[in-house]
């Protein structure tokens, strides 16, 4: 288990408040997966996974001691801008589009293809970095609220 210091990342979700709440909770499980997936042995360290074991030695698998927040953006162009402004600070970011919800995984990636970034329709990002520079790129967002 890490001693990482639990005050020092957390883990960011933004999400598209415009979009359906079933699009957006499957857009956030993907994004989630494709977060702690996605990342280097280093972030994998620094994102604090660990095990929990109840008394009677069963395992509540692996999660993380980091916080996670879940933020809501007024529109798609808010997260195309939060995922930009992440992207040039090095920060790990995994988005989701409404093309990854269209028919098979090919026709997503074709779907894709197709469609110049300024013009996707972001459902949400996902991001994990240190605090101050994910509370910078994330100030401007509110908590999401159902």
């Amino acid at each position: 288990m890490s001693n990482q210091d639990v005050t020092t990342h957390k883990f960011v979700a933004v999400l598209n408040k415009k979009a359906e709440l079933g699009k957006v909770v499957n857009a956030l499980a993907h994004m989630s997966v494709g977060l702690g997936a996605s990342a280097i042995p280093e972030e994998k360290e620094l994102m604090g996974f660990i095990d929990y074991i109840d008394k009677d030695g069963n395992h509540h698998n692996n999660l993380s001691k980091n916080s996670y927040v879940i933020l809501r953006a007024d529109n798609s162009n808010q997260i195309r801008t939060a995922r930009k402004a992440a992207l040039e600070k090095g920060i790990r970011v995994v988005d989701f589009t409404s093309t990854m919800q269209e028919g098979t995984y090919i026709d997503q990636i074709n779907r894709t293809k197709e469609i110049p970034e300024a013009e996707l329709e972001y459902y949400g990002i996902c991001m994990f970095g240190p605090i101050a520079e994910i509370s910078e790129l994330t100030r401007k967002f509110q908590l999401w609220k159902i």
